[in-house]
C-alpha cells in the first residue's frame, strides 16, 4: 500500500498507508460515531474496498487521503487528505475536495485541524492547485469548525442536495466551503 509522499506537522504524521492500518481502518468506519454524517457504517469488507479507492487516488492522480498518525499517541487516527469527489452529479465539478476522518480518541485535540492545514499547503504549494473545497452534510457543525479553522469560506448560496442520497435522507441538504490559492495566499 505504498507509493504516497509523507507531510509532516508539529504534532501529526501523514503517511502512506501500510497494509497494518486496515484493521484500524475497519474499526473506524464501523464507529457509529465516526460515522454520524455517513449513511451508514460500513464493514470490513467495506472498508478494505475504501482503502483500494483511496490508493486508487495516489495511483491517478498524484495526491489521496494520507493515514494520520499522531507519533508516540496513535499509530492510525485516521485520514486526512485531498480527492476527486466521485459523486455523479455534483453541482461544482470538477474539483479537488479536502476532507478527514478521525477515530474518536483524536477528537477535539486540534489534529484534524493541523493535518488539514498541512495537506492545504501542500494542495496550493506543491500541487499547485488553484482551489480546494470542501463539503459535508449541514448538520456536521464539527466538520464546517474544521474548515474554518483551516481557511475555506462558507460558498453562501451553493448549498446543494447530495445526488447519491435519496430525497427524503436526512443526511442530504450539503453546505460547500471554498479557499482559492490568492486567498488562502493572504491568511499565510
Amino acid at each position: 500500500m505504498e507509493s504516497a509522499m509523507t507531510l509532516r506537522g508539529p504534532r501529526v504524521l501523514l503517511r502512506p498507508w501500510r497494509t497494518d492500518d486496515l484493521a484500524a481502518f475497519a474499526q473506524l468506519n464501523a464507529d457509529p460515531a465516526v460515522m454520524e454524517y455517513f449513511p451508514s457504517v460500513l464493514d470490513t469488507e467495506q472498508s478494505d474496498d475504501l482503502a483500494k479507492r483511496i490508493q486508487a487516488g495516489f495511483e491517478n492522480n498524484g495526491f489521496g487521503f494520507w493515514a494520520l498518525e499522531i507519533p508516540s499517541v496513535l499509530p492510525f487516527a485516521g485520514f486526512v487528505g485531498l480527492s476527486v469527489p466521485g459523486s455523479a452529479g455534483l453541482p461544482f465539478m470538477p474539483t479537488v475536495e479536502i476532507g478527514w476522518r478521525l477515530c474518536q480518541q483524536a477528537w477535539g485535540k486540534g489534529y484534524a485541524s493541523e493535518a488539514a492545514r498541512v495537506v492545504l499547503a501542500h494542495a496550493f504549494t506543491a500541487l499547485k492547485l488553484p482551489e480546494v473545497v470542501a463539503f459535508t452534510t449541514l448538520t456536521n457543525q464539527r466538520s464546517q469548525a474544521v474548515m474554518q479553522r483551516i481557511g475555506l469560506s462558507y460558498a453562501e448560496g451553493e448549498d446543494f442536495m447530495h445526488p447519491a442520497l435519496p430525497a427524503d435522507h436526512p443526511l442530504r441538504h450539503h453546505v460547500l466551503y471554498r479557499v482559492k490559492y490568492e486567498d488562502w495566499l493572504k491568511k499565510q
